[in-house]
């Protein structure tokens, strides 16, 4: 009798092991790679000092935006490469009490003069240099956060930022070596060369402590006046009296106009669990949806995890999601966004119809012609967020490409931004629909271009937050987050697994491409199919946090050095 009770429950454990309703526990040995764990609340971000901040803010009696907003500002003094005041991003605020989600749209701005015939030369569009600075939207985006959400004091919120632009920071050997990459755009400008490099053109050395005095004194006047500050300002006439200097558009009256914006936050369910993403123009959330939903046609878990099979479903949904937003994705306030076309479950099905299981789709069945794509730079930084009663923040921003134009603000410094050449500079040019020709996208007075960035929440099918995500990457980023949220809920690994795992990426008219860890007999198969797959470096560098059973995990993505998962 006792042996078939335990027969029977052994059974049980083997049931619930193979079921694909996910379940984690605390230390499971099953896993290779374990995730930070807590109970209280968790920090996750791409620079430990940023993480550091945001968890002494917590421990203050900080929410999760007062966390969020401090994070926000101390990557600008700690990680220049994609941490900013001077460029825009995305936010998702999730407030426990009332299950609401929120978002705030702070991408950057097309300043009122600007026209596409400025930014194109024989060798393609500008890349660096004061025209391409949009109107910057994260001071703005952090600061309307903080005032509807936060608990503390905005001087108390960005007294980390001070502190270390002020004190300075032993400098690593990571923004040794993105340094002396990124010298093309950055020896340019006479401040960003006399900032970050010696008078031999040497970047900042290994262990040498950093201090940026002007950094400080910038972050000390929003701290005081706030948004004003930056936008109406001392600060404002900073960025304009460089901008008249040296060829660039941002006037006074473009900064004074600018506005973080309220988006109403896009949805759709993935096999009962609810995906929530930014809505344009952050077209990343988009691309996310359409990709989940196509997916959810196909038993991805009959096939598992990263065989030759479930790649070419994952590359197939990637396609046709992309195709799409090359027509469809712009600022909603120009362009009337069909969003709910898009992220229509009966159209996700009849996209999902023309995909053959064992047999690659070509680019030009997708779409007609050639397709040419705009390089969007995978320079971006990603922050999430939990408190101790439930509040999350999932957020992305960024300069753009690293170090945004290589331009610093002489009297502020700060770098700007380069976020004009993302518009689509050839609408009008060609016949050809592509990303580059885009009507949705085209470059108009006050417009934000469009952007991959993908701040997501997901939440079980009984309602409750399970992961906060998101990622750098350019155009990469959503098919990342596709790929984590597959790799829990179709294959069932743990938080930390998922995170690791190896990743492809699809874009439209280009090969797929395969991180390194893929088995030779899968890319034999993958060819096998009509599929070229070229290796790829590193794809991005996830900062999650996952709620289960009581616990909170924290996984910070080791494809970037120097990122970290604090909890509590």
């Amino acid at each position: 009798m006792i042996r078939k009770i335990f027969l029977s429950f052994l059974s049980f454990l083997l049931l619930l092991t193979n079921s694909n309703l996910f379940t984690q526990t605390t230390l499971d040995y099953d896993n290779r790679v374990h995730p930070e764990v807590a109970q209280d609340f968790m920090v996750v971000s791409q620079n430990s000092y940023a993480t550091d901040a945001g968890y002494q803010i917590l421990k203050e009696g900080g929410n999760a935006i007062d966390a969020a907003v401090a994070i926000g500002f101390v990557l600008a003094v700690t990680l220049p490469r994609a941490g900013n005041i001077g460029g825009g991003g995305f936010m998702l605020i999730y407030k426990a009490d009332s299950k609401v989600v929120s978002t705030i749209d702070y991408r950057s701005a097309a300043p009122k003069s600007a026209t596409s015939e400025m930014y194109l030369t024989n060798s393609g569009v500008v890349r660096f240099g004061h025209l391409v600075n949009a109107v910057p939207g994260s001071v703005a985006g952090l600061l309307k956060a903080h005032n509807e959400h936060g608990k503390l004091s905005l001087k108390k919120v960005l007294r980390p930022a001070i502190k270390l632009a002020r004190n300075g920071f032993p400098v690593s050997y990571d923004l040794n070596y993105i340094l002396e990459w990124g010298k093309d755009s950055m020896l340019t400008n006479n401040t960003s060369k006399n900032k970050f490099y010696d008078a031999s053109n040497n970047p900042l050395s290994v262990s040498s402590i950093f201090k940026q005095p002007k950094l400080a004194r910038t972050l000390n006047l929003i701290s005081n006046q706030g948004k004003k500050a930056f936008y109406e300002g001392e600060i404002a006439d900073w960025i304009v009296e460089d901008a008249l200097l040296n060829g660039g558009l941002i006037t006074r009256n473009d900064l004074a106009s600018y506005q973080a914006k309220d988006r109403l936050p896009i949805e759709t369910t993935y096999r009962g669990y609810k995906i929530v993403s930014m809505a344009p123009a952050a077209s990343g959330g988009l691309v996310l949806l359409q990709t989940l939903n196509i997916l959810e046609n196909f038993d991805l878990t009959e096939f598992g995890h990263n065989s030759a099979s479930s790649i070419h479903l994952q590359s197939e949904a990637m396609l046709r999601a992309y195709s799409d937003r090359m027509r469809y994705h712009g600022d909603p306030d120009f362009f009337s966004v069909p969003v709910n076309r898009l992220l229509d479950k009966n159209y996700a099905k009849e996209r999902s119809k023309s995909i053959k299981v064992n047999s690659k789709t070509a680019s030009e069945d997708i779409y007609p012609g050639q397709i040419s794509v705009v390089d969007e730079s995978p320079d971006t930084t990603h922050f999430s967020v939990i408190d101790s009663n439930g509040n999350a923040v999932s957020n992305t921003y960024t300069l753009g490409s690293s170090f945004g134009s290589g331009v610093t603000v002489s009297k502020g410094g700060f770098l700007l931004n380069n976020q004009m050449r993302n518009f689509s500079h050839y609408f009008g040019r060609s016949d050809d629909v592509n990303l580059s020709t885009s009507s949705a996208n085209k470059l108009e007075p006050g417009k934000r271009m469009i952007s991959t960035q993908t701040p997501t929440l997901v939440f079980n099918p009984e309602g409750d937050l399970m992961m906060i995500l998101g990622s750098p990457g350019g155009g990469k980023i959503p098919n990342i987050i596709a790929q984590i949220i597959s790799n829990i809920i179709d294959h069932n690994l743990g938080f930390a697994e998922a995170v690791m795992a190896p990743r492809i990426n699809q874009r439209v008219g280009k090969n797929l491409e395969l991180e390194s860890g893929f088995s030779p007999d899968t890319i034999k198969l993958l060819r096998e199919i009509g599929h070229q797959p070229t290796a790829s470096t590193t794809m991005g560098s996830v900062q999650a946090i996952f709620l289960s059973e009581g616990f909170l995990y924290g996984v910070s993505d080791t494809r970037r050095p120097g990122a970290k998962a604090k909890g509590n």
